[in-house]
């Protein structure tokens, strides 16, 4: 399974695991073994909005794209994700909703202290 990764500022996150040619986002399976070799199925065919584009199968491989949530501070590898090539089944790993923010960091404190 090929999936492309399309970036989108959102309040919401994914959860994605695959199982063959099933799909589970967050509580959502989607089942798409019955997807013909050459078949194009139409993202609005699907009762979910985490598809960004149509769902093909090319030489046996379910190929699609879904929006990948990110935060206002994502990282780089979040807008700009690789194609993630899916070789078994299990967790996904998707790139990081956001950074991480610095937490306790009051070293600011010790320059004001001293003046700086």
């Amino acid at each position: 399974m090929k999936i492309k990764l399309s970036p989108m500022r959102l309040d919401r996150t994914l959860t994605l695991r695959t199982r063959g040619d099933t799909l589970f986002l967050n509580e959502d399976e989607i089942d798409f073994s019955s997807l013909p070799e050459g078949a194009t199925l139409p993202k609005e065919a699907i009762s979910s909005d985490w598809f960004a584009a149509d769902i093909e199968r090319v030489n046996g491989e379910l190929q699609l794209c879904l929006i990948l949530p990110h935060g206002a501070d994502a990282p780089k590898e979040t807008l700009f994700p690789d194609v993630l090539q899916i070789l078994e089944d299990g967790p996904v790993t998707l790139p990081l909703y956001e950074n991480k923010p610095v937490e306790n960091d009051e070293s600011y404190l010790d320059d004001i202290e001293e003046g700086s």
